[in-house]
């Protein structure tokens, strides 16, 4: 396999070419624990095809440990510790607040990648989950939902399809010797008979109630040195491997798919993990356990294909790279650069804050070697006692053995009662992160080096890691004491049945529906220029700004 340490300028290339649909495909709480990543626990045939086929890159990064922050990085190609996103959740009611819910607010500019999309011609869809620390707009896709799909496209439409997979989630280790239900999805073409199924396993089953079986049960784990070798340890690992195994399948289905739609070679393919591992000291963490992922990229007609990538990747990068393989201008708001063009990464940044009821404050920045970690509350552990994660058998295998003081000194490290400020590990001869260098003078300069990368990181995206959520929820609201309220669009008629559209509301996107003879589009249309309106018509326009609610819609009839 071709190693590329300076990927080539992959853009110059694709950007003559005609637009090509753009597919992710996106699974759940996993770390690269890929055969093709050297972890050959369980056989992944369907991404293994995808890598044979594609470019692997192997220094990617989530700007955090957990879903819901991740996922505001995706769609908008910022930090989501820039604008109010990196709390988990939003949604999460918390002591200091006192709000059942919030929203993120991105700058006046700053829209969504598949809105963005839309604008540049693209049908998209997403199909099963959002979670952005805001509420989408309407206009952000075409479709949204568990049956949306590039199949009911408009002939020759290009497309850009998000589909999630949400088996690998932690919540599929919590049963202590069950494994997760995988309940069939069906994938609707143009609302008619002909209905997609995903095919039918071939492995056993243990109960009717229970996932197919991937992997033999008496598997041998490498099991991470911070976590027990204990049976219940073993059992979970299991079941994220057999619950990868069964994703494998599922992303196969949706794959033929595509390949019967006869799309294949015109479709530029993700496949990526939303964060780290599922287990506890993975997920949630700041530690390349919790932060690094898979990602495989699959251009047309096997180009590129058996190539490996070491460049610096962080999810900021998505956004940027999929407007530029859409031939689209890159908006200056986005913090992420294309990772096909000639220019790399030097740093990739991350940060953690509150995960549901409990709040800590970190920040990260790491080369390709190092990562330098800032506490910002050192008088306080690291391990936090959220209530979901303790569902998990391993978790409360490790509260078990703590209180039974048979922890060893790698176990127990998290449950230290306090933590340093600064902290330096060499990802590569420690990936496990277990031996904090920022004591050691050989080390200055490379603390150095980050301290003040991270201290320009921080200055250059608004990021101040020691407001507090009260204040920070102040100033994405203005002081106003409640969530801004897009305001109502203006309508004004012009020469005749045009239609001019505004919003008070800076940075507003407006959405329209035109109704004829009683029938309403499924889908918003994007407002971008004057309306041209028959009589007997019916429209419908409303406005809404990211991280406000959005306005009335204003129905008109002509």
């Amino acid at each position: 396999m071709l190693v590329l340490t300076n990927a080539p300028n992959l853009q110059a290339e694709i950007a003559s070419a005609n637009k090509p649909n753009i597919l992710w495909l996106v699974i759940e709480d996993m770390s690269p624990a890929l055969p093709d990543y050297g972890d050959y626990t369980i056989k992944t045939p369907t991404i293994s095809e995808l890598v044979e086929q594609g470019v692997k890159y192997t220094n990617v990064y989530s700007t955090s440990g957990v879903c819901a922050p991740s996922r505001a990085a995706l769609a908008t190609g910022m930090y989501p510790s820039s604008f109010g996103a990196n709390h988990m959740r939003t949604t999460s009611n918390t002591d200091e607040t006192g709000l059942p819910k919030y929203e993120a607010v991105p700058p006046e500019n700053a829209k969504m990648l598949s809105e963005l999309m839309r604008l540049e011609g693209y049908y998209t869809v997403n199909n099963l989950k959002t979670d952005y620390q805001f509420k989408e707009p309407a206009t952000a896709w075409d479709e949204n939902g568990p049956y949306a799909h590039w199949q009911n496209r408009s002939a020759g439409q290009p497309f850009f399809a998000v589909f999630n997979f949400t088996t690998t989630h932690e919540s599929g280790l919590f049963e202590p010797y069950g494994i997760r239900k995988v309940e069939s999805r069906h994938y609707f073409s143009n609302d008619v008979a002909r209905i997609a199924e995903l095919p039918k396993h071939h492995a056993v089953k243990t109960t009717e109630n229970e996932s197919p079986i991937h992997l033999p049960k008496d598997t041998k784990f490498n099991i991470p040195p911070y976590l027990p070798d204990t049976p219940l340890v073993r059992r979970d690992m299991w079941k994220m491997y057999n619950n990868l195994a069964e994703t494998d399948r599922q992303i196969g289905a949706v794959l033929q798919l595509l390949k019967d739609d006869g799309l294949l070679d015109n479709t530029i393919i993700f496949f990526y993990s939303d964060h780290g591992g599922p287990l506890p000291r993975q997920k949630r963490l700041i530690y390349d356990s919790g932060l690094k992922v898979p990602l495989v990229v699959r251009f047309p007609n096997g180009k590129w294909a058996r190539t490996t990538d070491d460049q610096l990747v962080s999810f900021v990068d998505f956004a940027p790279t999929t407007l530029a393989l859409a031939g689209a201008k890159i908006p200056e708001n986005m913090h992420g650069q294309n990772f096909l063009d000639d220019k790399k990464r030097e740093y990739v940044h991350a940060a953690a804050d509150r995960f549901d009821g409990f709040t800590d404050v970190i920040r990260a920045v790491k080369n390709k070697q190092f990562k330098y970690i800032r506490n910002y509350r050192p008088t306080q552990g690291y391990y936090l006692p959220v209530a979901y994660r303790e569902k998990i058998p391993t978790m409360q295998e490790l509260l078990r053995l703590k209180e039974q003081n048979k922890l060893n000194l790698y176990q127990a490290q998290w449950f230290r009662t306090t933590k340093p400020v600064e902290e330096l590990f060499d990802t590569i001869n420690d990936p496990h992160e277990l031996h904090n260098l920022a004591g050691d003078p050989k080390y200055k300069d490379v603390i150095d080096e980050l301290s003040v990368e991270m201290n320009l990181w921080l200055n250059k995206i608004g990021d101040n890691p020691k407001l507090s959520e009260s204040a920070l929820i102040a100033e994405l609201w203005n002081n106003q004491g409640n969530q801004p309220v897009t305001a109502k669009p203006t309508v004004s008629q012009i020469s005749g049945q045009m239609l001019s559209v505004s919003s008070a509301t800076k940075g507003a996107s407006i959405g329209y529906k035109i109704i004829q003879n009683g029938f309403e589009p499924n889908a918003w249309s994007i407002y971008t220029q004057p309306i041209s309106i028959a009589k007997n018509t019916q429209v419908k326009i409303f406005a809404h700004r990211i991280g406000y609610q959005p306005s009335e819609i204003t129905t008109l009839n002509f």
